[in-house]
């Protein structure tokens, strides 16, 4: 990667709408140089995916919750388990494994309260092996961004 690259892929996060033509001309590149280099990030995976930002609270996603978990056991089958349910789950919209006080923490949307509630219950306290999770609701977002400083 090169700093051609790393203008395109600045450009993409900025607006993944932006052209091929826009591109190379805010860049001096020409567009076969651009569609070759995009089609190469790509295929390296630089590029995962290219999606739309939706606003949340207008989709009627009043709540957003950052959640850490700490499970009861450390068997593989079980962390196995919890990873995969995380990840399926279409209410957890980021989920880490981390070093520290807890094992997992996560960021969850729900409707309004009622709906958190429901998702802890169907969550957390349905799972034997989750020992103690901790919510902190989000009060505002100062800065939520996928991009990252390149």
């Amino acid at each position: 990667m090169d700093h051609l690259d790393n203008k395109l892929l600045a450009l993409l996060q900025q607006n993944a709408r932006t052209t091929i033509q826009d591109m190379a001309e805010h860049t001096g590149a020409s567009t076969a140089s651009v569609q070759r280099r995009l089609k190469g990030l790509r295929d390296e995976g630089v590029i995962q995916k290219e999606v739309a930002v939706l606003d949340r609270t207008k989709l009627g996603f009043g709540i957003t919750a950052i959640v850490s978990v700490e499970l009861e056991r450390d068997r593989l089958d079980q962390i196995s388990a919890f990873k995969r349910k995380a990840r399926e789950d279409r209410q957890v919209t980021n989920f880490y494994c981390i070093a520290g006080d807890a094992d997992f923490l996560m960021v969850v949307v729900a409707k309004d309260m009622e709906d958190y509630e429901r998702f802890t219950h169907r969550f957390f306290l349905a799972d034997k092996n989750v020992r103690k999770f901790r919510t902190s609701i989000v009060v505002s977002t100062e800065k939520a961004t996928l991009e990252l400083p390149i």
